[in-house]
């Protein structure tokens, strides 16, 4: 990790435009329910209160895209685009850990996803600490993060007691070159002895059992799963909310001479997404489906690659117009 900097929070315009010239900025624009990450040409139009609806992973995992298209006549196959180098300005830190979660699923275990890790090696991740918490459902540090948590961010701002400035860290090489911009443009200072605020502890607050994943496995045939699918009505909103959820479908089209092949967001709540051929589905009701929805978030990511899938970002709690919630399936653990 570099020294630690200070930049001035009035010096933000600046920054985002020493950022602008070599790379495509996206940060949080919009208020309440509009708030999402986009492509910025002016800080002002930046919001740094509150958690976008959506999470930042449609940067690396688009809802819809095109893996390559096929000329019919000429039977060319054309690849998809190369990314832009960009970066993700005013992630916390419980959206830049699913980063990290992301690139289990679509890079490690003998697998690289080629169009995720174009997008993945080009995107640079400026994360920004909780100096208040974003929503009564965080529970962020329930989960082995917390409101300053650096995990999945290049660079991280943490804000600093007296409010009017930030104190930057970089934990990458990408982040250093962030900090080289920033250096150039005069926009860092020496940190001193200047002292970050102390994050606040998130309001939501779960005992989850340490051996929850055996538990949960354990408890596959409780028939408290039936009580818990009782509300689900199978909208799938949790799943797109959700800075981790990964689901996909592969489909193909034909528009006159060109054959595309693409991929869009599915559910494991949905009852198509384990129908297989002949009609037979190994999930026939929402007993099984939201069951296999936790026991992956909490159990099966974690037999796989050591860590449980949900960042405890609340968004799930938040959106979920039946009122589930997976903060009392984790305190449940399987004991009931």
């Amino acid at each position: 990790m570099t020294n630690v900097k200070k930049m001035q929070k009035t010096s933000l315009q600046d920054a985002i435009g020493a950022l602008m010239a070599d790379y495509k900025v996206l940060a949080p624009t919009g208020e309440a329910e509009r708030q999402a990450f986009t492509r910025v040409a002016d800080a002002q139009d930046i919001n740094l209160r509150g958690l976008p609806l959506l999470p930042p992973k449609e940067l690396l995992f688009p809802r819809s895209e095109t893996l390559y298209s096929v000329d019919l006549k000429s039977n060319d196959i054309y690849q998809h685009a190369e990314a832009e180098k960009t970066v993700l300005f005013g992630v916390r830190p419980c959206d830049a850990k699913s980063f990290v979660n992301l690139d289990l699923a679509f890079l490690e275990k003998g697998y690289t996803d080629i169009a995720y890790a174009d997008k993945r090696e080009k995107l640079t991740v400026i994360a920004l600490t909780c100096s208040e918490i974003q929503a009564r459902t965080c529970f962020c540090d329930s989960m082995g993060g917390g409101p300053g948590n650096a995990e999945g961010a290049d660079v991280l701002l943490a804000e600093t007691k007296n409010g009017n400035a930030w104190l930057v860290s970089a934990f990458t090489d990408k982040g250093r070159v962030v900090l080289e911009l920033w250096e150039k443009a005069g926009l860092l200072a020496d940190a001193g002895k200047t002292a970050a605020a102390q994050p606040p502890a998130c309001t939501l607050r779960i005992k989850a059992p340490k051996d929850l994943s055996s538990r949960l496995i354990a408890a596959f045939e409780d028939p408290a799963w039936v009580r818990f699918s009782e509300a689900c009505i199978g909208c799938g909103a949790c799943s797109y909310v959700c800075p981790t959820c990964y689901c996909f479908d592969i489909d193909a089209e034909k528009n006159g001479n060109e054959a595309t092949q693409f991929r869009c967001w599915d559910c494991c709540l949905f009852s198509d997404y384990s129908r297989m051929a002949g009609g037979h589905n190994p999930r026939p009701t929402k007993k099984e489906r939201l069951r296999n929805r936790y026991l992956h978030k909490l159990a099966y990511f974690d037999e796989r690659y050591g860590r449980q899938l949900c960042v405890g970002c609340g968004r799930c709690i938040s959106k979920c117009p039946a009122g589930l919630d997976i903060a009392s399936i984790i305190e449940w653990g399987g004991t009931l």
